[in-house]
């Protein structure tokens, strides 16, 4: 610990988990005068849950990967809405959001001004966060990702302004998510807590988070597969993503994630998905210099003594995952662009364990294809 590098380690202020957890937001909220719930389609009816009082506002036009015109409008509604409190309810792509919402609504910011590190002026309103998946651990987190479709990259802000103020992790929401999406998302908690294991700026703090998500996801996740009103299964794999959450903050992911992202900007998979395809394959690329870290890992999934990328595609797949590119609507044509694209963020990559050329990336891709 002696030898460790300085770290900051930000969490929300209040996590209320268990099931039936949403139903207490209300009596938190109980002095906020104008609410702006952000939401998908698939997630505004929750919010009846809730028990809130004072006036509210539902944008719910948040999509899977959500874009710059995504963000405008969420920023419109909010100008209308005039929010001393914001609700993000539903996965990643609306938390994100949601973050970027509540600090940024009464400011003069625009997107362009906050994108990268430390750039955020403050904070609005007050920021809650209700997970209704359990993968992106973006309840826990002080980043958020806006897709720019001109450039086909993300667009990432990070801040401690973007915190939430309560995080609710309640299984219950999870439910009705379909056994493809409960495995996707759950090998994205994995990811996020594996990338920041075997990390080049891994942390002993850190480890231990990731750690006890690894065990997690090992211990619950095809429980959730299988039967979706597992609750016990269902709450261990919320925490999992947001211990997964706690390690991006001051480690971060590395190259797979960096794999991942063309995926959804050029190809439009949806996050966890994307990540769920290349997970294996850069696990098994890392494992010649993170052998300790990678057998850890192997333990935890019970992947066994084979090979190593056969085992790691072999647990993804048997939890219903359609691991090939190509049966996503990937054309090989396409391949060394993403491949481009991957290499260029160097924010991830330079992460990684081991160095990764551009044209291994295009490798990785063309044996996931």
């Amino acid at each position: 610990m002696s030898l460790s590098r300085t770290i900051t380690l930000h969490q929300p202020k209040r996590l209320e988990i268990g099931a039936g957890a949403s139903a207490r937001v209300g009596a938190w909220a109980g002095d906020a005068e104008r609410i702006l719930i952000i939401a998908s389609p698939h997630t505004a009816g929750f919010a009846e849950r809730l028990g809130l009082g004072g006036q509210v506002s539902v944008f719910d036009a948040i999509p899977g990967e959500p874009d710059i015109a995504t963000f405008d409008a969420a920023m419109s509604a909010a100008r209308e809405a005039r929010p001393d409190l914001v609700i993000g309810l539903g996965g990643g792509s609306v938390m994100d959001v949601a973050k970027l919402v509540a600090a940024m609504w009464d400011g003069e910011q625009a997107l362009a001004d906050v994108a990268g590190p430390d750039r955020v002026a403050g904070r609005n309103a007050r920021l809650v966060q209700i997970a209704t998946t359990a993968g992106t651990g973006s309840e826990a987190g002080i980043r958020a990702l806006i897709t720019d479709p001109g450039k086909g990259n993300k667009i990432a802000v990070e801040s401690p302004h973007l915190i939430a103020d309560l995080a609710v992790l309640d299984p219950e929401l999870t439910f009705s998510v379909p056994p493809a999406v409960t495995a996707a998302t759950g090998i994205d908690a994995m990811a996020h807590c594996v990338e920041a294991f075997t990390n080049r700026n891994a942390h002993p703090v850190i480890d231990g988070f990731a750690r006890m998500g690894i065990a997690l996801v090992g211990r619950y996740l095809a429980r959730a597969v299988r039967d979706g009103s597992d609750t016990e299964a269902r709450e261990g794999m919320m925490l999992a993503s947001f211990y997964g959450g706690i390690c991006l903050g001051p480690v971060n992911t590395a190259a797979g994630h960096a794999l991942s992202y063309p995926l959804g900007t050029l190809l439009h998979l949806p996050h966890g998905l994307a990540n769920a395809i290349i997970f294996p394959h850069v696990l098994a690329f890392n494992e010649p210099v993170a052998q300790a870290k990678t057998a850890e890992v192997v333990a935890a999934l019970g992947l066994g003594d084979g090979d190593l990328l056969t085992a790691a595609h072999a647990f993804c797949a048997d939890l219903g995952v359609e691991m090939r590119l190509s049966a996503h609507g990937a054309t090989d044509d396409q391949l060394p662009r993403f491949a481009s694209d991957a290499h260029a963020i160097r924010r991830l990559m330079d992460n990684n364990p081991r160095d990764m050329t551009q044209d291994e990336v295009l490798a990785i891709y063309r044996a996931a294809f």
